[in-house]
């Protein structure tokens, strides 16, 4: 058995994850963040802190937006970070977080499926989010699908709906 990793910080960066539908617009939208109501109901145990820096889509993430959660991630006590993060855009997010904050443990999720239609895989995506922040070294990693893979050899298969390994420098674990 491992000793326990201590605390771990949760940031929630917005994408598919919290979107809800929007009935009078038509359209997937914000409101509030679902990961109180994915962590009550996946009876987490874990000493967590979670903050909201942002409710933002991926797409529309601008790289200022990357440096602020970068900025969030240097400036906590914790040395092991989970965010939630849209899959569009979250290996770009993940490079400016290997080059700005080296020394702790990132690991990045997101579902394909928003949370609020029922059939998200996001809670399983969370879980497995929160183990391997456990677990893995310092870096920076992106889990989805079971699956963790350092941030530069992860690629999001639009065909497939699925995070799959490409050639790069690194390794994956749990796979």
């Amino acid at each position: 058995m491992q000793p326990d990793p201590g605390p771990i910080r949760v940031f929630v960066t917005g994408g598919t994850f919290d979107k809800e539908y929007d009935e009078i617009r038509g359209e997937l939208a914000f409101g509030d963040t679902h990961l109180p109501e994915m962590l009550r109901l996946g009876r987490s145990a874990l000493d967590l802190e979670v903050r909201t820096l942002m409710m933002v889509d991926s797409l529309r993430l601008t790289e200022e937006d990357r440096r602020t959660i970068a900025r969030n991630c240097r400036a906590v006590p914790e040395d092991r970070i989970v965010i939630t993060h849209g899959t569009d855009t979250m290996v770009e997010t993940a490079r400016v977080l290997a080059e700005e904050v080296p020394h702790r443990t990132i690991v990045l999720t997101g579902a394909m499926v928003p949370w609020a239609f029922g059939s998200s895989d996001g809670l399983f995506n969370l879980g497995s989010a929160l183990s391997f922040a456990q677990v893995l070294p310092a870096g920076v990693w992106v889990a989805m699908n079971g699956r963790a893979f350092t941030w530069n050899r992860v690629r999001k298969n639009r065909t497939t709906g699925r995070f799959e390994e490409v050639e790069g420098t690194g390794g994956e674990a749990g796979g």
